[in-house]
């Protein structure tokens, strides 16, 4: 068993639409509780001092949702960034936006960096709001940045320094609420060896408690890396 806390978790945030639903609700209902679970789940990983927090925020398929939700979620962002930043530096934590943030209104991308921007330095825990962000699309830029700067050679290590996630380690433990059993492109070349955990809970319900919960699983796990059991043991 590990018996370590995740340095690094990842998160698919499942299940906003149908916890709305159950309460018959709108859909933004549930973003807008979900977003409330991030913020418990940011404080509570820092808490017990896991460094990265990855999160799937706004994957590069969901522009095809009906425009009214879209709009919402931009709306969503644009003011979780402004009500949020003190408290990011109160509690030291380094925000990125990761994915193609071109796309985005130039208020809503300047928003975003300067966000990054003013809490680059924070050292305590580092999330990472991965939107119009597909892993696929990662994987395609990182390989025309390769082409681009002309290098003959390509290792794993070439790909991993081109990707949107560069200097992050690997995700330890993968976090999938409401169920669902896949991971939906998201972070698929740095999940390769992460331990997922998927518990039925919807994102909006997902706080203090279900994340102590998930992190105790992973303590439970045994992380072979390849190697057998005695291997590990003996090591």
């Amino acid at each position: 068993m590990t018996n370590e806390c995740p340095q690094h978790i990842a998160a698919i945030m499942d299940g906003n639409g149908r916890w709305a639903k159950e309460r018959g609700l709108a859909r933004i209902a549930g973003h807008r509780e979900g977003a409330e679970s991030l913020r418990v789940v940011l404080k509570v990983a820092a808490e017990f001092g896991v460094k990265y927090l990855t999160v799937y925020a706004f994957s590069t398929e969901n522009w095809r949702r009906p425009q009214e939700e879209v709009d919402f979620l931009m709306e969503l962002f644009s003011n979780t960034i402004d009500n949020e930043i003190d408290e990011l530096m109160e509690n030291q934590v380094k925000l990125n936006f990761l994915g193609r943030l071109s796309k985005f209104s130039d208020e809503l991308r300047k928003k975003m960096e300067a966000a990054m921007e003013k809490t680059k330095n924070n050292k305590r825990i580092t999330l990472n709001v991965m939107v119009n962000y597909g892993s696929r699309a990662e994987i395609v830029d990182a390989v025309q940045a390769i082409i681009d700067k002309g290098q003959k050679k390509v290792e794993e290590d070439t790909i991993s320094q081109h990707l949107y996630t560069a200097g992050i380690p690997d995700p330890d433990l993968l976090i999938r609420t409401a169920s669902e059993m896949r991971v939906s492109n998201f972070l698929l070349w740095q999940i390769a060896y992460a331990e997922i955990y998927v518990t039925p809970t919807l994102w909006p319900d997902f706080r203090r408690e279900q994340l102590i919960e998930a992190m105790a699983a992973y303590q439970k796990r045994v992380r072979k890396f390849g190697k057998t059991e005695d291997q590990l043991n003996a090591a």
